[in-house]
Formats: structure tokens, sequence, C-alpha cells
């Protein structure tokens, strides 16, 4: 990695999806009377309408006969759709149960298992102060992992299920919002079987007045909305992982991670207390010397010889 150029694009792409990813559980908590299985069924039913649609309009009704032709596709696309559910689902679970801090975690070790596999399976390759800040930020997540009072389950399935995710879509020669309409449709069918079936039988309250025990009209729009808030920063995603080595979007993933504790601590009072002040700064500071590095390395590039 440290002799590749960075593509600016992909920069910008990488920074977009981990800023709204950051600060989504203040949107997520703001329907913590639905469901939590309702909100990610509507999740994914709405923003499946918003990618296939935009896909329709831009390539024509060809575009999915298009995209599964090429080779592993339709398989690899339904394994990452698969792991993404199961990511949004247990996250939206944990944001609206009070685990926003161990959410963060989660992201925290999941940049770490990114430039785990970048190296070991992708051949990417660090320079020596890049394996400094990796073994720093390593060292901030055992810490947390072994002085947070409780074994994490919930970040480590959050920090594996995206590591996967991001993996694969690395792998498949699919271009991304493509293969976002291909996962979403691989969803779409059971999501919306299920709403139906819940609200037919009066389990669901997106139809329902709220006299009759619906959500109302603000949850109604704030569903709708989360599907654009969805389809945005994985389409942003996925160009990031394209464009640029997958180290580098493991360790800028944990800007979304900070975004996300300062929301659990700053709004949502979770506790934190010395033992996780501690990991944390040692993961800061992994990611000051990756910073200074990437500047430094730069400023040789474009200096006059």
């Amino acid at each position: 990695m440290s002799t590749q150029s960075i593509d600016p694009r992909g920069l910008a792409a990488a920074t977009v999806a981990f800023a709204i990813w950051g600060l989504m559980p203040l949107y997520w908590h703001l329907l913590k009377t639905v469901p939590s299985l309702q909100i990610i069924t509507h999740r994914i039913l709405w923003s499946a309408l918003m990618v296939g649609g935009w896909l329709i309009w831009r390539h024509g009704r060809g575009w999915l006969r298009e995209t599964l032709r090429q080779p592993r596709a339709a398989w690899m696309l339904a394994l990452s759709g698969t792991l993404i559910a199961l990511n949004w689902g247990l996250y939206i679970w944990a944001v609206n149960a009070g685990h926003v801090v161990e959410t963060s975690l989660g992201y925290f070790i999941n940049p770490l298992l990114n430039v785990v596999l970048g190296v070991f399976l992708l051949g990417e390759r660090l320079n020596r102060a890049q394996w400094i800040s990796v073994a720093i930020a390593a060292t901030g997540v055992l810490w947390l992992t072994f002085n947070y009072g409780s074994f994490p389950w919930i970040a480590l399935a959050l920090a594996c299920s995206f590591g996967l995710y991001g993996l694969i879509r690395k792998i498949a020669a699919v271009p991304p919002v493509r293969g976002l309409g291909v996962e979403s449709i691989y969803l779409f069918l059971p999501a919306l079987v299920f709403l139906l079936w819940t609200e037919s039988h009066g389990q669901g309250g997106f139809i329902a007045s709220p006299a009759a025990g619906g959500w109302g009209l603000k949850a109604g729009i704030l569903l709708v909305f989360g599907g654009a808030l969805t389809a945005i920063p994985l389409i942003a995603f996925a160009e990031a992982v394209r464009r640029i080595p997958f180290s580098v979007v493991g360790l800028m993933q944990y800007m979304a991670p900070t975004l996300q504790l300062l929301c659990g601590v700053l709004v949502f009072g979770e506790p934190f207390g010395r033992d996780r002040m501690v990991g944390f700064a040692l993961i800061w500071i992994a990611l000051g010397i990756f910073a200074i590095e990437g500047i430094v390395r730069s400023r040789r590039r474009t200096s006059p010889r």
C-alpha cells in the first residue's frame, strides 16, 4: 500500500459513508417506539425501492440481467446481502436497547479486521509506520475487549459481519450501485412478506392510525427516509473499496465509531469510565500516527525534485 497513490474520489466516498454511519444512532433513536425487526424490514423495503428505481431510470430494466452475468456475482451478492441484513438488524436493536457504546466498539474492531483481511487475503502491504499504527490500535481493541465488563458479543458480531461484507464487495467485480440493487432484490421479498403479514395481523403500526396502535405520521416518514439513509452510505462505501486499498478503508473506518461513541456518551449518557478511555485513547493515537505518516508521504510525492 505504501507505494500506491490514493484516489481522492475514493477517500471522499469513504468519508461520506463513515460520517453518515457515525451519526445514525441519533436517527434510529427517533424510532425507539418502533420494534427493531420492523425498522430493519422497512429499511430493506424502502432502500430496495429507491435503489431499484434509480437503476431502472439510469440503465433500463436489463440492468439486473447484465449484472448477474458477471462471474460469481449471483451467489456473492446473495451472501453479502445476508451479511448486511444481519448487521443492520443487530445494530438497530443494540442502539435502541442502550448499547451505543458497545456498537462503537464493534466498529472500532471492524477496521482492524479489514486491515488484517487486506494484508493476509488481498496481498496489500503496510510500511513500518503503518504497522506501528495497526499494532497500537490492536492493543487498544484488546484492552477494550478484556476490560469492557462483560463479553462484548454485540461488538464482535458487528465487526465480523461487516468486515466479511466489505471483503466480498471488494472481491466481487460489480459496480457499487448495481451490487446494492442485487442485494436489495434478494432481501426485498422476505421483507415485504413479513411487513404485509404483521400489518394484516395487527402487529404492525405503519398503516394503522395512532388511535388503533399505529406509530403515527412522523414515524412513517422516518421509516421511509431511512431507506435513503441506508442506500447512500452503502453506495459510497462500495465505491470506496473499489477505488482505494482495503487497508486504508479499514483505518478510515475509525471515523464512524468515534462519532457513535460521542453520540452514546454525550447524547444518550452511557457510561464511559477510565478503562474504556484508555482503550479509545490508544486507538486515537494509532490513527494520529497513520494520518501523519500519510501527510508526510503525500508531501514527499508532490515536492519538486
